[in-house]
């Protein structure tokens, strides 16, 4: 049976009198387009999936849940929590620093809005060197503690509802359904349609297309490669 995300990470730190411990995770590392997220949630202590609670029992890495369960359990994640919060980063803002530090401003920008301060932060495997709260980055952490798993549902939430919204504005690229992930139709569209203001234009092949645009290649555009969706980061 495969492993679930639970409490033992924070029941250590909670043995020690450590509060108020945010798990903090990011989205939309690897998509052509939109903006990256991060979720950071404080659960409340020595809390167990039970009562009002059992939903718990089904928070797990959002990667690994499907649409309607991430959807049905944001809002309770939301309502029960001690705080909670997403903070987002934009697409020029990716283009501008890169896709690793605007995922750590992402983060910065979620903790810093919690209305609860953190007294440890759970890192799913990112330290956050600008931050000086005490931190335990953890390789594959979004599977480990419950706390990072409640964060990155919610920021996979928020960041799809940012992506639905914008696929009436851009029509053609398919948002609502990838999300502004890599996939075979995402490619042809891109292809056709052109890169929109939404698509990064530091990431391939939208930088080479941008380029295109702007005169720095002579040859014709080639045919989009037609590879399997990027898996979701």
């Amino acid at each position: 049976m495969p492993k679930r995300a639970s409490f033992r990470i924070e029941r250590t730190l909670w043995g020690d009198d450590t509060r108020h411990i945010a798990g903090v995770d990011e989205v939309g590392r690897g998509p052509l387009a939109g903006p990256v997220a991060a979720g950071a949630v404080i659960l409340p202590m020595g809390q167990r999936a039970s009562g009002k609670f059992r939903f718990l029992k089904h928070v797990n890495d959002s990667k690994q849940l499907t649409h309607g369960q991430r959807e049905e359990l944001a809002p309770l994640i939301w309502e029960n929590a001690v705080a909670a919060q997403v903070g987002f980063v934009s697409v020029e803002m990716i283009d501008r620093i890169g896709i690793a530090e605007a995922s750590r401003q992402a983060m910065l920008s979620a903790i810093g809005a919690l209305g609860v301060r953190p007294q440890h932060l759970l890192l799913d495997a990112f330290p956050l060197h600008a931050c000086k709260l005490p931190q335990t980055p953890i390789i594959g952490g979004d599977g480990l503690s419950l706390s990072i798993a409640a964060a990155s549902i919610i920021a996979k939430v928020a960041r799809d509802r940012v992506m639905d919204g914008h696929d009436t504005a851009y029509p053609g690229y398919g948002f609502q359904h990838n999300k502004g992930y890599y996939t075979a139709e995402h490619a042809r569209a891109i292809h056709e349609l052109g890169p929109c203001d939404l698509h990064r234009r530091s990431f391939s092949p939208v930088k080479e297309m941008f380029q295109r645009q702007l005169g720095f290649f002579d040859e014709p555009a080639p045919e989009p490669a037609l590879a399997a969706a990027v898996a979701a980061i």
